[in-house]
């Protein structure tokens, strides 16, 4: 009982966490025993808990070996800091989960044939892209830190892992609906001729349109949420973290996620891109999302007039005056300077983040009805 309070006191908690007292590989070993629990979840109700459009596109032998390794992992830092006596209760709990895994099967679990057309949760998703991201993006951050004071569970991480955990699991729901809204709403718009010639672009030229045509979208949507009253009240939620890191962006309201794929995903649609193409849109863009958020000290020289950087995206989430409504697009940041919305400064770096007034509750339960609620 000690050890389950323990484990909730950490979990809201924030702030640095402190080397050599076996702290960090505890973290390490529960965040890794957590995934691996429920990877083992997955392999065993693939029908309901794994994205049909993703498990086409990876290999469940490779998958199984990577668990294997986080298991192997987990049991050993666990292990050690038991024996020698650092933050038992931590590396205990990591060690029986793993061992439930274990005993349900771990890396080994068969999986048989079964229908795709059932229900489901994109548990797959959050597995691998949380691994992912915060391998790759948590060591960019150390390495190249903005705000070197800034910890990695810094004030509000809980908020944000709420958001980067809803908005995984309900993928399905939003590729449905996204889907049915544009073969519905645009439809009519798809023509043969056209997406025959944009089909037979080469590969870099219908990346380069692609990026381009979405990047349109994004820049005159996401320039109506700060500018149309009703749809501020949703993108408002997005802005009112107040650090930058790799899952900051995850915080965006349902309803904003939905409205904006929606009208995203109607060109690509309509003109008909490649499945190549498209697949190689969605690396940048799952990319550029999370990296622009990112605690990272990059500007990029003179390219950052033309394609989007840490930099310029930071100062779209800036309270400070200059920086109000500016910098809205995604991937080409020459848009902004076309259009006459790119922040104007003497200074490098923004200072504050969020909104002015920081009128956004905290907590995901709270944010997602803040847009109903707020007397704003």
């Amino acid at each position: 009982m000690e050890s389950l309070e323990k484990l909730n006191r950490l979990s809201e908690s924030h702030g640095e966490i402190r080397a050599g007292r076996g702290m960090v590989t505890g973290v390490i070993a529960l965040m890794l025993a957590v995934l691996c629990f429920l990877g083992v979840l997955a392999f065993h109700f693939p029908q309901y808990l794994t994205t049909p459009e993703l498990r086409k596109s990876y290999d469940v032998e490779w998958m199984r070996r990577l668990m294997m390794a986080a298991m192997v992992i987990t049991g050993g830092l666990s292990l050690v800091n038991i024996v020698f006596g650092r933050a038992r209760w931590l590396s205990s709990a990591a060690f029986v989960l793993i061992l439930v895994t274990a005993l349900l099967g771990g890396h080994q679990v068969p999986v048989n044939d079964f229908p795709d057309n059932t229900p489901y949760i994109g548990l797959d998703w959050f597995i691998l892209d949380l691994l992912g991201s915060s391998l790759i993006f948590i060591f960019i951050e150390k390495l190249f830190a903005l705000r070197r004071d800034q910890p990695v569970f810094r004030a509000e991480w809980q908020t944000d892992f709420n958001h980067f955990i809803v908005n995984h699991m309900v993928v399905g729901f939003v590729l449905l609906a996204t889907n049915l809204a544009v073969h519905k709403l645009f439809g009519w718009a798809a023509n043969d001729g056209l997406r025959g010639w944009v089909q037979g672009l080469p590969f870099w030229a219908g990346l380069l349109l692609i990026v381009l045509v979405a990047d349109l979208m994004q820049y005159w949507t996401h320039r109506a949420y700060h500018e149309i009253p009703v749809l501020w009240r949703l993108h408002a939620v997005h802005h009112s973290v107040k650090s930058m890191d790799w899952i900051a962006g995850s915080r965006q309201h349902i309803g904003e996620l939905l409205i904006t794929r929606t009208l995203v995903l109607a060109p690509i649609y309509v003109l008909g891109f490649s499945k190549e193409v498209i697949d190689a849109y969605i690396v940048i863009v799952g990319f550029q999302a999370v990296f622009n958020h990112a605690n990272v000290s990059v500007r990029l020289g003179p390219l950052r007039y033309l394609i989007v950087t840490p930099n310029f995206h930071h100062w779209h989430h800036s309270q400070d005056d200059e920086a109000i409504d500016r910098n809205y697009a995604a991937h080409y940041a020459f848009l902004d300077y076309l259009f006459g919305t790119a922040v104007k400064s003497d200074r490098e770096w923004p200072e504050q983040y969020g909104v002015v007034g920081d009128y956004v509750p905290n907590g995901f339960w709270q944010q997602l009805k803040f847009p109903f609620v707020w007397k704003g």
